[in-house]
């Protein structure tokens, strides 16, 4: 038998930066466009959230991208 837990899923954001996350921001070598290269530090005490901080970045990236293209957040673009 399984034990049923209600609880809410929207935990606290990963809004500010974490510990041991670097940004660095560099130009693409085929658009020229400016891209965010976040690295980790894999010994980090804090990895775990550190983790998910790039994690819920990429995401909320992507679904920007989406929306721009189809206009719904959450679906991949048609392929032509």
């Amino acid at each position: 038998m399984s034990k049923v837990v209600i609880t809410k899923l929207s935990a606290a954001k990963a809004s500010k930066k974490a510990g041991s996350v670097t940004e660095k921001r560099v130009r693409s070598a085929d658009t020229g466009q400016l891209v965010t290269i976040r690295t980790l530090d894999g010994g980090s005490k804090t990895f775990g959230n550190d983790l998910t901080y790039v994690f819920t970045r990429n995401v909320a990236k992507a679904r920007r991208d989406n929306k721009k293209v189809s206009g719904v957040t959450d679906r991949a673009p048609a392929k032509d």
